[in-house]
Parts: C-alpha cells; sequence; structure tokens
C-alpha cells in the first residue's frame, strides 16, 4: 500500500517556489558585493538544493524524482506564460511593457540552458546523496548533503552561465559570475547545515521514514514513486 505523508506535498512545494523565484527573479543579473561578483539568483536558487537534500534523504530519490519533474515541469509553464503573455500587444496607456519585457523576457538560449542545468544537476545531486547514504550507513548527514551539493551545483554552473551568457558578457565577466555563483551555493549549503539536521531530523521523526535506496531504479525518466 502506498504511504501518506504529511509533509512532503509542502517540502515540494517549497522546492518548486524557490526555484521558480530564483529563475524569474535573479538568474539574468549580476550583482557585485564587497568586490565579489556572482548572479543574483545565486542568493535564493540553493534553497531548491537543500530542499532536495531534504526530500532524497527522508523519503528516498524516487520520490525526489517526482519533485524535479515537478520543478521541470512548472519551469516550462512559466517559460510559456512569459512568451504568451509578453507577445500580446499591451492595452492603450500601458507604459511597462518595456520594462516588463527586460524582466521576463528571458531569450529561448537563457531559458533552455537554464532547464537543463537545472534538470542534470538536480538529478545529480540526489543520485549523489542516496549513494552515499547507502555506502555511510545513514552516517554523516553533513558530507552527504555538502558532497552532493558541490557536485550537482559544480554541473549546473558549469553548464547554464557559458550555455545561456557565451559571447553576450565579456569572458571575464561570465567566468567571475560562474564560479561565483558556485562558491556562494556550496557555501549556502556548508552554512545551512545546521537547519538541514533540523528539518531532516524533525521529519524522520514525525512520517516514520528514514529511506534507504538499495534497491531503487535510478532512471531520471519515470515517476514512479
Amino acid at each position: 500500500m502506498r504511504r501518506s505523508y504529511r509533509y512532503y506535498d509542502l517540502i515540494m512545494a517549497a522546492f518548486v517556489a524557490s526555484l521558480l523565484c530564483s529563475n524569474l527573479i535573479g538568474v539574468g543579473k549580476p550583482v557585485t558585493v564587497m568586490g565579489f561578483t556572482f548572479g543574483g539568483g545565486a542568493l535564493f536558487f540553493p534553497l531548491s538544493y537543500m530542499f532536495g537534500d531534504v526530500l532524497t534523504e527522508v523519503y528516498g530519490y524516487a520520490r525526489s524524482r517526482r519533485v524535479v519533474w515537478a520543478g521541470f515541469g512548472a519551469l516550462i509553464f512559466a517559460s510559456i506564460m512569459s512568451w504568451v503573455v509578453l507577445a500580446i500587444p499591451p492595452a492603450d496607456g500601458f507604459t511597462g511593457q518595456e520594462a516588463l519585457q527586460q524582466v521576463f523576457g528571458a531569450t529561448p538560449r537563457v531559458t533552455l540552458a537554464s532547464m537543463l542545468a537545472y534538470f542534470l544537476g538536480e538529478f545529480a545531486n540526489s543520485f549523489v546523496l542516496a549513494k552515499m547514504k547507502v555506502a555511510m550507513s545513514g552516517r554523516r548527514l553533513w558530507a552527504r548533503t555538502i558532497g552532493s551539493t558541490a557536485i550537482g551545483e559544480a554541473i549546473d554552473s558549469v553548464l547554464f552561465y557559458p550555455l545561456a551568457f557565451y559571447g553576450l558578457f565579456d569572458t571575464d565577466l561570465l567566468v567571475k559570475m560562474m564560479l561565483g555563483n558556485y562558491l556562494i551555493k556550496v557555501s549556502w549549503e556548508v552554512f545551512a547545515t545546521p537547519l538541514t539536521y533540523a528539518v531532516v531530523a524533525f521529519l524522520k521523526s514525525r512520517e516514520g521514514e528514514d529511506y534507504y535506496d538499495r534497491d531503487t531504479d535510478f532512471t531520471p525518466f519515470s515517476l514512479a514513486d
């Protein structure tokens, strides 16, 4: 019989919300803080990896896979909605079309780069964490969350920035953004480790679940849980 969980849907919603907001609001704006250059979305995008870690650690890879697909579907819908709304001629007297175009009118190149980087990075993160959990017999959660995020975020950053912005940004700026984003995302995971521990402990206690992916089919192309 399929189990019912109290908090799984809430974690899924938080995952998708953080993913959409970081992609829609901060994906294309480079910022410099204290001489450190990075993409603005890097401040919040790591939340999706934290939620992904929690999902895989508590509920297992297969249920985390469903959430990754939910996020992928949400990105596709948001991209289509943005394109349709911006393509419709504005009403007479409306003066915000250019501003909306600049904020939400991501090119197909940026959109595709974002989706590919997200898809491969998130699945790599979940796969590595699930495998490390079995190999470590559930010990050293900090090593699993940080290690899996380091790999997933590396794939995401190396794919997204060159695919989305090569030839549009100065190469030096592009490299600074890519490296800056990666360092911020991994550092974010390190500093969030106490919070991750608290959330994981709470969910394992309340849900009565601590899944080990010993016999899991790790194909990403499935929605089975």
